[in-house]
């Protein structure tokens, strides 16, 4: 399929990975999903989308303009099963292209990826919703995930950091009407910002069924957020030229993947965090049987929570199967993360 001349086409993987049933779920739970209420139609070149609050697998989200937020945890990719398709922003989705899902942020935004295992770092533009899945916290396109090294694996750990002023600038295109797409090629032919070290807390769900009762006051959801300036500069023009080459008449660009310092980090089970040490303690204590539990506190922007997980654990795939039994077993609020 051809996209856009001269700036938007990326070179074409030709094998394929991931795993087809759960992109088939997901893009059943997007076409259930309701017409997003902050939205700006820019035809094929997407909309602007914040959009209500949704529940899957028994879990609120919250969708919201947030341009200062960090975070880590594991990011997945797909590709085959969704080319071709259209995104929840409307923008018709290019597994070459540099795009990415999450399940809150604005469409469009612009994120730098880092991979925490070898330092590849790249900035991918938000135009979809997703993961689906129970402990990812985003989905990159297939372009990128090879870009990032974690295509054969499938899975990685991740900062996520949204680039604050890049993104307003982009919002505010795609409110005008204009279309954001390549954007993000731009965007990765300049320096990386500092790395920022933070807390936080996500949470991640699988496939399932759209509820469409009324969701809960947001002040009732037990969560922690963590916002931190990206520092990043002013938004670059869109250049006529980056370096790339011609192939069949199509412009395509040389990746641009950039090496960022990361330190070493483990990967966790949390069955839940508390603002009273006591509780967390007790829901530790009930644990036993699936391992040993620790009891960590964090302060978050003022606030202390104490926060209850099980690891580190080898492996993304031990994490997944450890997670899975703590759901069944009716710990509903457990997440991965990554620290």
């Amino acid at each position: 399929m051809k996209v856009a001349r001269c700036v938007l086409l990326l070179a074409l993987t030709v094998w394929l990975s991931g795993c087809a049933e759960v992109e088939y779920a997901s893009h059943v739970i997007k076409t259930q999903l309701p017409r997003e209420s902050t939205e700006k139609s820019v035809g094929s070149g997407g909309n602007f989308k914040v959009g209500n609050p949704y529940k899957i697998d028994g879990r609120w989200y919250y969708p919201k303009e947030q341009y200062e937020l960090v975070e880590t945890g594991i990011a997945s990719w797909y590709g085959p099963g969704f080319h071709g398709k259209k995104t929840a922003s409307g923008e018709t989705f290019d597994k070459n292209e540099l795009t990415a899902a999450h399940r809150t942020l604005q469409m469009p935004s612009l994120v730098r990826v880092t991979n925490l295992d070898n330092g590849k770092s790249l900035i991918v533009r938000v135009n979809d919703r997703g993961p689906y899945k129970r402990g990812r916290v985003m989905d990159v396109s297939e372009r990128a995930a090879e870009l990032l090294g974690f295509k054969g694996a499938g899975t990685a750990k991740v900062r996520l950091e949204v680039l604050k002023q890049e993104s307003l600038k982009i919002a505010q295109t795609a409110k005008s009407g204009r279309s954001t797409k390549g954007y993000e090629l731009a965007m990765n032919g300049r320096a990386a910002p500092s790395s920022t070290e933070a807390s936080y807390e996500v949470a991640s769900v699988e496939p399932a069924a759209y509820d469409t009762g009324p969701p809960p006051p947001m002040e009732s959801v037990n969560r922690e957020f963590l916002t931190v300036s990206s520092g990043s500069s002013n938004y670059p023009q869109m250049r006529n030229m980056v370096p790339g080459h011609m192939r069949d008449g199509e412009f395509y660009p040389d990746p641009v993947v950039t090496e960022m310092p990361v330190t070493r980090t483990g990967i966790y089970v949390q069955a839940g965090s508390f603002g009273v040490e006591s509780n967390a303690r007790a829901l530790g204590a009930r644990l036993a049987a699936y391992g040993r539990a620790e009891v960590y506190p964090a302060m978050i922007n003022g606030q202390q929570f104490f926060r209850v997980r099980l690891g580190p654990i080898g492996n993304v795939g031990e994490a997944d199967e450890l997670l899975a039994r703590l759901v069944h077993g009716g710990h509903n609020d457990a997440i991965i993360v990554v620290e």
